[in-house]
């Protein structure tokens, strides 16, 4: 049946047409893609990828169409002239219906397979186009293997590009050998016939070639996994075992020769018709594997290393620790015996605590929903989920600081044009200092408000480029029709807002008609066209996180998974730290790069899948920023020793800058970065050990603790200022605790200098196997036990609830004291509420201290001149000296009531979420404690009028409260 001629017409032209939109979809991204990197200038990165993969893609596709149709062709042309007849039979009827129905079109089965075979096999090609680049440009790491004797380049570069060669070619032989078959039975090259397989000996020779050759890449293969078994799993420990060197290494040697031997009886059979030489060499091939790949190993591993393993394992087991520590930048790890004390004279203590810097209390994982409330300003604006920490001279010393960005979030109405054309970019950096708060327990702000304040001096505000940035946006041109920030003024003729026009560099033009056809093709968005707010200076922003701007112009890192935001030569700036990792340096051990830096933060952050996860390898190899107003990106070599790097600078000359160029202000905010300080603690959890024989004990193995807030997770480490043993100067450091496996003790305080340059020395106090020192776990329930009554005075009638603040561990006075903020906010989530500080907890040993400030927690743990010794029944209530009972004097009464009146006033203010009338009923309590303070020192002076008073709920609930622990009289002597 005839279709009518019109619709004939229709359908090559629909083809078309579908074709073309296709086409100009393709286009349009891959130009828009060029644009992209135009615009931030690495057109050179975009270069080297588009031209590598497809060169791999058009060879890739090219030898394996010219491999498998050349088969599929020699195949043909060696039919028999007359195969319908040549064999008879049933059988024959079946291969001849096959042929007749698939002969016509035998060219465009032909043509299409080779195009779709060519398509996938140039697609996966292509995708091996690192593994060609570090090939080509690999750099020699000056390490042998001890095995081998190779350079460990060879094993990082050399062999996973053999491996590669060696699957496409296996995989070109075995299509082959499959279409040529395909081919030889529908033309009538072999049947399948009783009482055999009966063959013309076109297809016999065609076919035992094939094969022949298959089998002469498997003795290739055999030969080249011998130096694989660097990377065996075999035995106690990552790497080449006494089985494997003893064993499977002289096994591939030999079933190397075997199949040798195999491929030249399969080449027999060119010239000797009949199937006993290649069945011959089939079964010998098989046999052999079997047994001397596999039963030779397996006996050599039961009878003589098991019995003896550790003996056996010694040697193989230390090369391990050696490629492992070096592999992850361990090796030059200090480890120092520290006995960790849990007492300690008056004298030494109190000499400590004068020295001890200013501890961050502010816990940047508990504080956005107050930087929220305090600084959002306006709802449109957002803060990250979790603060990061940086450092900031402040009046001359450098500070622990909590900071962050005020990014743009939803625009009220979520219009297309308020969405990409006037909610553009966020305004302001809030930054505050990690150790200091205000009255009200909330963050003393250095940085804050709109526009804003110049606590660290003056700065580009505007942030175009961040974490939350929309995923587009339109800027610039001669209209002011951005949102900039709310405006000042509060009269009625006030639009409500300040409105400006981008007038940076970055981003892509988009006044020309072509270009804006090509992103509203991009973005699948006609106002894109039809928008008269676009003009000849408009710019399209997009690509805008910082991570993946990085990530797209260096597309061979890893990368860090906490950006941090700081402000370098008065402008908001980006820092990311980018990684090289591997899989392949030999003998060193393989684990999971996201469980390694899996913790709390990261599961509250919900940080995105690393793309190559098991890894061997791992630097600190660049440090990369990106301007927040016009996206600059900007990457430096950091650990410039790293062989990899070198490769991949090789690979993509002039995207990194040398580390010379680094600013003296970017150097002041560039910090050990946290993901790889959290690989090297859970590698040296097991690789501090470095004798061969405990290694195999395991007796000394360290994990890191569970996370006290959460129980469940890693606790993760913490960037605080401190000093260690012997120093003399506090410094930036990054640490972290571990405890034995299967238990909560401590075993070990690590630390390392977060300012210091690429390869660090980690510091590890390891503490004494034989006395128990807390863990994290192990204080925090101090903390919950001895802390009870006051900390329940701050959840008083269930209106509020107490947060715990990060678990600081510090190196004092021979010990290790644990420093904790805790905060306090309501329970009505209706109301606006957020976290504040009120009580900061310290112990030391088993003393605990809790009080207002560190210093007033730190003087009840440690005391200080002229004070009173602490009531070891409660430890926020120093005990005074017994005195003659002759009644309460006025001025004391009067003290207590105030200091009543003003907590009562507080609590009804929380309850109803008034937080003015709450800060100022604080203020009020702050003074009432004051003048009991001065009642009481009134009493003292006056014997006589000693009150005999006993403390009541309200005052211990307002010590719980107050800015100071209220003093109580004590109805017995003191100690």
């Amino acid at each position: 049946m005839r279709l009518p001629r019109r619709p004939r017409l229709l359908i090559p032209v629909a083809i078309t047409l579908i074709a073309i939109i296709i086409l100009f979809f393709v286009f349009a991204g891959f130009f828009t893609d060029w644009l992209w990197f135009d615009s931030v200038g690495y057109t050179s990165v975009f270069s080297t990828m588009v031209v590598t993969q497809l060169l791999l893609f058009v060879i890739g596709a090219l030898l394996m169409g010219g491999v498998v149709g050349g088969n599929m062709i020699i195949a043909y042309r060696s039919r028999p002239l007359f195969g319908m007849g040549m064999f008879g039979g049933a059988q024959a009827q079946g291969a001849d219906r096959y042929r007749a129905a698939l002969d016509p079109h035998r060219k465009l089965i032909f043509i299409a397979g080779m195009a779709i075979l060519g398509l996938f096999t140039g697609s996966s090609t292509a995708g091996q186009w690192r593994t060609w680049l570090l090939f080509v440009n690999g750099t020699p790491f000056n390490v042998t293997d001890p095995e081998f004797k190779y350079d460990v380049s060879f094993f990082m570069f050399t062999y996973p590009f053999i491996r590669v060669v060696l699957n496409f070619l296996f995989t070109a032989v075995i299509i082959s050998i499959i279409v040529a078959a395909i081919v030889h039975y529908l033309y009538g090259g072999f049947r399948l016939q009783s009482p055999g397989l009966h063959a013309t000996r076109a297809a016999r020779v065609h076919l035992s070639v094939l094969v022949g050759l298959f089998v002469l890449l498997k003795a290739v293969a055999y030969w080249v996994d011998r130096f694989g078994l660097v990377f065996s799993d075999r035995g106690k420990v990552f790497g080449a075992s006494y089985t494997d060197v003893n064993a499977v290494l002289p096994a591939k040697t030999i079933l190397a020769i075997i199949a040798l031997i195999c491929a030249a009886l399969f080449f027999a059979g060119i010239f000797r018709p009949g199937g006993m030489l290649p069945g011959v060499g089939f079964g010998l091939l098989v046999l052999s594997a079997v047994l001397v790949g596999g039963v030779y190993p397996a006996l050599v591993e039961q009878f003589q290393v098991k019995p003896n393993q550790q003996s056996k394992e010694n040697a193989y087991i230390d090369r391990n620790i050696k490629a492992t520590r070096d592999a992850y930048g361990v090796a030059s790890t200090v480890v120092t015996p520290y006995s960790a004390k849990t007492q300690g004279t008056q004298q030494e203590l109190q000499s400590e605590v004068s020295t001890i810097p200013g501890v961050r209390l502010l816990d940047p994982t508990v504080l956005p929903p107050t930087f929220e409330q305090l600084q959002q300003i306006k709802g449109y604006y957002q803060f990250p989920e979790q603060l990061d920490v940086d450092r900031y001279n402040i009046d001359g010393v450098s500070r622990d600081t909590v900071v962050a960005v005020r990014e743009i979030g939803s625009a009220p109405d979520g219009n297309w044009i308020n969405n990409h054309l006037v909610y553009t970019h966020g305004f302001g950096f809030v930054a505050s200092q990690g150790s200091k708060i205000d009255a009200q327990g909330k963050p003393d702000f250095l940085v804050k408000d709109i526009p804003p304040t110049n606590g660290l001096g003056p700065f580009e505000p505007r942030i175009y480029f961040g974490e939350h940035s929309p995923e587009y946006s339109i800027v610039g041109g001669d209209k002011k029709i951005e949102l900039d920030f709310p405006e000042q003024s509060t009269s009625a003729q006030g639009s409500g807002q300040e409105n400006t026009t981008y007038t940076g560099k970055g981003g892509v033009p988009i006044g020309n008609f072509f270009t804006r056809l090509l992103y509203a093709g991009k973005y699948s968005e006609t106002n894109l066209l039809l928008s008269s707010d676009i003009n000849s200076k408009s710019r399209i922003l997009y690509n805008r996180d910082p991570r993946q701007r990085v990530q797209q112009v260096a597309p061979f890192l890893t990368l860090d998974g906490d950006p941090y935001p700081a402000i370098v030569n008065q402008r908001i700036v980006w820092i990311i730290d980018g990684y090289t990792l591997s899989e392949d340096y030999p003998y060193s051990e393989r684990r999971s790069f996201g469980e390694m830096t899996r913790d709390t933060s990261t599961d509250r952050l919900l940080t995105p899948q690393q793309p190559r996860d098991h890894i061997n390898y791992i630097r600190n190899s660049v440090k990369a920023t990106v301007d927040a107003y016009d996206g600059t990106v900007s990457l430096y070599a950091w650990d410039d020793a790293d062989p990899l790097l070198r490769t991949w600078q090789k690979a993509f000359p002039g995207v990194i800058k040398p580390k010379s160029e680094i600013t003296p202000q970017l150097m002041e905010h560039l910090r050990y970065p946290e993901d790889l300080f959290k690989v090297q603690r859970d590698i040296l959890g097991n690789y501090h050990v470095t004798d061969a024989n405990a290694f195999y004990g395991q007796q000394d193995f360290w994990k890191v603790p569970e996370d006290p807030a959460s129980s469940k997770t890693k606790q993760p480490p913490y960037y605080v200022t401190m000093k260690m043993p012997n120093e003399t100067n506090p410094r930036f450091s990054l640490t972290t605790t571990m405890v034995p496996n299967k238990r909560d003790n401590l075993a070990a305080f690590m630390s390392v200098d977060a300012t210091g340059p690429a390869g660090t020395k980690i510091q590890i106090l390891q503490l004494p196997s034989d006395t128990t020192i807390q863990g994290p776990k192990q204080a925090q329930n101090a903390f919950d036990t001895k802390a009870a009554s006051v900390l329940n005075d701050l959840r008083i009638g269930g209106t509020t609830e107490t947060l715990n603040g990060n678990l600081l561990t510090l190196p004092f006075g021979g010990g290790l004291l644990y420093v904790q903020p805790v905060y306090v906010q309501p329970k009505d989530v209706n109301s606006a509420r957020y976290p504040t500080l009120f009580r900061v907890l310290v112990m030391f040993g088993s003393d605990v201290g809790i009080g207002s400030t560190l210093k007033d927690a730190l003087d009840q743990v440690f005391g200080q001149s002229g004070q009173l010794p602490t009531n070891p029944t409660n430890p926020t209530t120093p005990l005074t000296p017994q005195q003659p009972s002759t009644g309460v004097p006025t001025d004391l009464t009067k003290a207590f009531d105030n200091a009543q009146k003003a907590y009562d006033d507080g609590q009804a203010a929380i309850k109803s979420g008034d937080f003015a009338a709450y800060g100022e009923a604080q203020k009020r309590l702050a003074q009432a404690l004051k003048e009991l303070e001065a009642a009481l020192g009134k009493q003292k002076a006056t014997p006589s009028a000693s009150p005999s008073a006993t403390p009541t709920p309200a005052s211990s609930a307002a010590a719980a409260n107050g800015a100071t622990p209220t003093p109580t009289p004590s109805p017995t002597p003191s100690s």
